[in-house]
């Protein structure tokens, strides 16, 4: 993998390094500006996380030609290098619909694979178009229980709204979804890859679907479980 690729005349994307250093407070602000608009989380992280992540060459940037901030990713290891996680793609509003996050997510896709290459690359999102650019990647979805166990991995989920229907359910159920990369499953020819691959497009509609469905229920069960505590403290 190119440490530096230039994408057009326009922009540069390439593993961050200490000369990216200024660009981590804005990273920060944008990451929780957009989680505040999605209502949804990124894992909220500080400048001097962002910082560290771009020192130890963990971390894709992209940048104008003239240095404006354009996007943002960072990876993760856990249980010892067994699982990476692509985290905190963030693009600069200006730079949205111009096909940086798949450039970006493209990069931190082949660190992650330099790096660890016999890792499993995994992700949560709500996210469709993250969905999608995974799906690309050769991620398919997974259950949660096939994600890491370590504590420290969920904990990253608890700036999210949505993180007490998480904890509720024991870890098992969320409005997220999660996809994974086993490079195992890619030691097969070409065609039988292909033949395997999960087909997003095609069945986009019927997981749009089954989200809303997957929504309806876990926020009845939220209901039901504020209204039955409601009632214990009329008891009491």
């Amino acid at each position: 993998m190119k440490n530096t690729e230039v994408v057009g005349s326009k922009f540069v994307i390439q593993t961050a390094n200490e000369n990216h250093l200024h660009y981590a407070e804005t990273i920060c602000a944008e990451m929780e500006e957009s989680a505040k608009k999605r209502g949804t989380g990124i894992a909220k992280r500080s400048p001097v996380y962002i910082m560290e992540k771009m020192v130890e060459g963990k971390a894709i940037i992209a940048t104008t030609n003239t240095g404006e901030w354009v996007g943002f990713c960072y990876i993760e290891t856990w249980e010892h290098g067994k699982f990476v996680a692509n985290s905190g793609l963030i693009v600069n509003p200006d730079f949205r619909n111009s096909g940086m996050a798949k450039a970006i997510k493209q990069k931190a896709f082949e660190l992650s694979r330099k790096k660890y290459p016999d890792a499993k690359i995994i992700g949560i999102t709500t996210s469709l178009p993250v969905m999608k650019i995974n799906s690309d990647l050769g991620y398919e979805p997974v259950t949660f229980s096939e994600l890491p166990a370590d504590d420290a991995f969920w904990k990253g989920c608890a700036s999210c709204v949505n993180y007490d229907v998480l904890m509720r359910t024991g870890r098992k159920h969320c409005l997220c979804t999660g996809m994974m990369y086993n490079p195992d499953d890619h030691k097969k020819t070409e065609t039988q890859a292909e033949k395997d691959t999960w087909d997003f497009l095609k069945e986009s509609s019927l997981y749009e679907r089954w989200m809303r469905i997957k929504q309806r229920i876990l926020l009845r069960r939220e209901e039901r479980a504020k209204k039955k505590n409601a009632e214990a403290m009329l008891v009491h």
